[in-house]
């Protein structure tokens, strides 16, 4: 079961120079903060990751701004998989989180490979289809199918952060609420 104390949200190379070039970035980016705003909120642990940095620049900045000022934010890689890189798998593994929400880009590529890598690892990710995309949209498609045949979750942000809530009681629910719609 996915709870709070059960989860992380993994943002893999949400970068200035490569957000611009995916299908649908506005879309991407907004959906992207009101997840991370929501996450904030329920004190889920947030991991992102920036590849090669020098290439492909910085977390944009309206999604660094909501990023806790800590030693799990843009991990640098050149790896596709996140799994694959030592400094990024060691600070998973410090987190000692099993179900990983996945966001980012690009999602054929460095997504679904993480993706797949993490259930190799024994890891439960899900996939938050609205907060990934491909700079071409069947890329996308291809990739969220192949994600799930494999066994990976996919859901919304909107699901995801509901299924952290579990109910209307949770002490969150008015400010979560706020942000999702």
């Amino acid at each position: 079961m996915i709870n709070k104390t059960n989860s992380a949200l993994l943002i893999i190379d949400m970068q200035t120079k490569l957000i611009p070039a995916m299908h649908n970035n506005q879309l991407l980016l907004e959906n992207s903060a009101k997840l991370l705003k929501a996450m904030k909120i329920l004190q889920v642990p947030i991991i992102s990751t920036v590849q090669y940095k020098k290439g492909l620049g910085d977390t944009l900045p309206q999604l660094k701004s909501l990023l806790p000022n800590d030693e799990f934010q843009d991990i640098e890689k050149f790896e596709f998989s996140c799994v694959k890189n030592s400094t990024f798998f060691e600070k998973l593994q410090l987190l000692d989180r099993q179900k990983i929400f996945v966001i980012g880009a690009e999602a054929h590529v460095c997504v679904q490979q993480t993706v797949l890598d993490l259930m190799d690892e024994d890891y439960h990710p899900i996939v938050i289809a609205d907060c990934i995309s491909s700079r071409n949209q069947y890329d996308k498609t291809v990739a969220i199918e192949r994600m799930s045949n494999y066994g990976a979750d996919i859901t919304t942000y909107e699901a995801a952060v509901f299924d952290l809530l579990k109910t209307s009681k949770a002490d969150e629910f008015k400010a979560v609420s706020n942000i999702v719609k």
